[in-house]
């Protein structure tokens, strides 16, 4: 059977009819791309129709043919084989001495011609659905060896993962040589991302996947993709993390060059985030642009937060042009949204609504990664429904010859089996010790279990169901074991407690002294992560200034940097930051400074532990947790569970019922209810004490005050 792949394609009927053929005959085997792959030349982009890699005829062009117009189809074959010979050329694991060691097939697709054979000479054919079977029978490559090394070369598409500056490593067992070794095993594109970059539909597509499963890459080289496809097409990448930007751009403009050997025309493809605002493009952003094509009035963050609240303001925002606006004014032809689990469904509608024609619009999110206790809501909830009430967006179930609107990336490249088990384990939860309100240490849990075992997780023990207990694993098929076995486990994660902030920092700046100048780490491969954004600035100058002292280089990123920027361009300086602008970004040793806030916090349990979650899972290698006093302490006595259970999440599964109350009471609250509920608590034991000293007795008291409170305890 054929594995399809669907590109972008401006030959649908003659695309669509080529894979139906593939489809009746199961018989044969490979991928077949359409609209792929892309050959840079130095007269610009070259676009092959299709290609289909076969173990057992090599690989298949097919010029494909809408019409029954075959003016210069010689030529375009000759074409297209010559410039895919050239690019394979390159590649040695397909040469022996100077010969390539696959057949490159090519043969002209004229589904609408009936006498297609007779327009055939001897160096070109031509051929419709009722002789192609009997072409592909004298298409014969007695090599079949060297199939996968082909298919890695047609699908790597890019090795853009591997670091920007080269490393000059002395020594084998270095940190700096195990990392070298990890980026060049990641640096090309799995079957599923690759499929993920390439295929396309005619509206909306989501793609969902674990921190470090590729999402940022593949949205990016998607965008790359269909630039190079469509050059004309105004296509924008939008973010909510503002130092996403860079990287974007970085990826971006690598994969164009490699496709097209030119550079972006940026006039047309915009790398902007969300929100935006006023002046040149790089101050733009989605919501800003909005705005002002429709001549709304726009809102900052602070004017904002004035009219809808904290925690509203940019929903609110969206909600308000999303009311005012009955006729839009689309502006772009694709739009990709990355980190779309930060965004309101409102957002996400906006985007809809500026975008013609097919509604192209592809939104990636992690389903873990706000550790939310519901992942966003179904695409009919997002998009609503027409005026007969049938859904604007829905998701058909994917099928055989179509391009996929919703990919699930499961394998995760970026952190290992260890580190992301820990994240999880920590983020809901899963080994805290139990509290009086619940009877259970979990924080929040997904009220749809079968997501744990769509982002790879499997279950090896007791049954994923409401009420019952289970196990659950990451496997070498979702958690490559190459990501964990350069270091042994206690190397990998560390978590370590201090007496004091000062001795933290100097026991921080120590480690970075020893990974520089020891272990053959650069700068930029070192992050530092204070999980409160609130007191970053204050709490990182001090070991900024130690780090000074021994003559090594910081920055604070989004400050001492543009907000655009989160590495040191020169890659001479290391990062700090707090946890939103450490989104999106990666390094191989990631040090957590004060996590001891991200154990306990009255109000905001969920959104504190979530920070340590995705702090954690900034890391490519090596995770080292750091913290001061007792409820450090706690939060390292979870881990230790975890390493007990063999980084396993043990756990009983709520009921939707007990869901409910981890709902409430591990709820995100605004200042307003903090304030409101303490002081509740202080008037209420207030009372009591006066109620037990006989200042004031229940006499005192409303009959339907002691009623209420009667049928409130009641309920307990």
């Amino acid at each position: 059977m054929v594995n399809m792949i669907w590109g972008s394609t401006n030959k649908p009927v003659s695309s669509k009819r080529l894979a139906d053929f593939f489809a009746s005959n199961p018989e044969h085997e490979g991928y077949l791309y359409i609209g792929y792959p892309i050959i840079g030349t130095p007269e610009g982009p070259y676009p092959i129709d299709a290609l289909w890699l076969s173990p057992q005829r090599g690989i298949v062009i097919f010029n494909l043919v809408e019409g029954r117009e075959l003016e210069g189809f010689q030529d375009a074959q000759d074409d297209s084989a010559n410039k895919l010979e050239a690019k394979l050329r390159t590649h040695k694991s397909l040469m022996r001495g100077r010969t390539l060691q696959v057949p490159i097939h090519v043969v002209t697709f004229a589904p609408a011609l009936t006498n297609a054979a007779s327009c055939s000479d001897d160096a070109h054919t031509v051929c419709s659905e009722t002789d192609l079977s009997s072409w592909i029978e004298n298409c014969r490559w007695d090599n079949g060896s060297v199939y996968q090394a082909v298919v890695a070369v047609i699908q790597s598409i890019s090795t853009i993962r591997k670091g920007p500056k080269k490393r000059e490593i002395k020594y084998p067992d270095s940190r700096g040589a195990k990392l070298k070794k990890l980026e060049d095993s990641i640096a090309n594109l799995d079957n599923l991302q690759g499929r993920a970059v390439i295929e396309t539909v005619s509206g909306v597509q989501r793609i969902r996947g674990l921190a470090g499963s590729g999402k940022t890459i593949v949205l990016a080289l998607k965008a790359a993709y269909l630039h190079a496809q469509h050059p004309d097409w105004k296509i924008a990448v939008t973010f909510q993390t503002r130092s996403l930007k860079g990287q974007f751009k970085r990826l971006i403009n690598t994969f164009v060059i490699e496709q097209t050997n030119e550079e972006p025309d940026w006039n047309n493809l915009h790398v902007i985030n969300a929100w935006g605002a006023p002046g040149d493009i790089d101050r733009s952003g989605i919501y800003y642009s909005f705005c002002i094509a429709h001549g709304l009035e726009f809102y900052d963050f602070k004017a904002a937060r004035a009219q809808f609240g904290q925690s509203r303001e940019f929903e609110g925002a969206c909600e308000k042009i999303l009311q005012e606006v009955k006729n839009p004014n689309p502006l772009y032809d694709v739009i990709l949204i990355d980190e779309a689990q930060d965004l309101s469904p409102a957002f996400l509608r906006l985007c809809y609504e500026f975008v013609r024609g097919d509604k192209r619009l592809v939104y990636a999110y992690d389903e873990l990664q706000n550790l939310n206790n519901k992942s966003l809501p179904s695409p009919e909830e997002i998009f609503g429904h027409h005026p007969d009430g049938t859904p604007r967006v829905h998701f058909a179930e994917s099928r055989s010859g179509a391009p996929q609107q919703d990919i699930i990336l499961q394998k995760c490249y970026r952190n290992s089996r260890p580190i992301l088990a820990t994240a999880h384990a920590l983020g809901f939860g899963i080994y805290r010790k139990p509290t009086g309100k619940t009877g259970t240490g979990l924080i929040q849990m997904f009220d749809q279990s079968q997501l744990w075992v769509d982002v790879g997780y499997e279950v090896i023990d007791g049954k994923l169901a409401d009420g019952c207990n289970v196990a659950l694993a990451r496997t070498e098929n979702s958690s490559p074991k190459f990501l964990e076995d350069h270091s042994p486990i206690d190397d990998l994660l560390k978590f370590k407690y201090f007496d004091s902030s000062e001795a933290q920092a100097e026991w921080l700046t120590g480690a970075i002294k020893h990974n520089l100048e020891k272990d053959e780490l650069q700068p930029n491969d070192i992050i530092v992560i204070n999980p409160d954004p609130l007191t970053t600035r204050n709490t990182v100058g001090p070991i900024r200034k130690m780090l000074f002292d021994q003559e090594i280089n910081s920055h604070l990123a989004g400050v001492d940097t543009s907000p655009d920027i989160f590495f040191d361009n020169d890659g001479k300086s290391i990062a700090f930051t707090g946890i939103y602008r450490a989104k999106g970004n990666e390094a191989g040793m990631v040090y957590i400074i004060n996590a001891q806030d991200c154990y306990e916090s009255f109000g905001n349990l969920a959104r504190v532990r979530n920070r340590l979650f995705t702090a954690i899972t900034r890391s490519k290698a090596w995770v080292r947790v750091l913290g001061i006093g007792d409820q450090m302490r706690k939060l390292t006595a979870e881990f230790e569970k975890v390493k007990e259970y063999s980084f396993e999440l043990r756990f009983r599964y709520p009921t939707e019922e007990e869901r409910k109350q981890l709902n409430i009471i591990n709820r995100d609250m605004t200042e307003d209810e903090k304030q409101r509920i303490t002081k509740g608590k202080t008037e209420l034991n207030a009372l009591l004490d006066d109620i037990e000293s006989g200042k004031v007795f229940l006499e005192d008291l409303e009959e339907n005050q002691i009623k209420r409170l009667r049928a409130l305890l009641g309920e307990r």
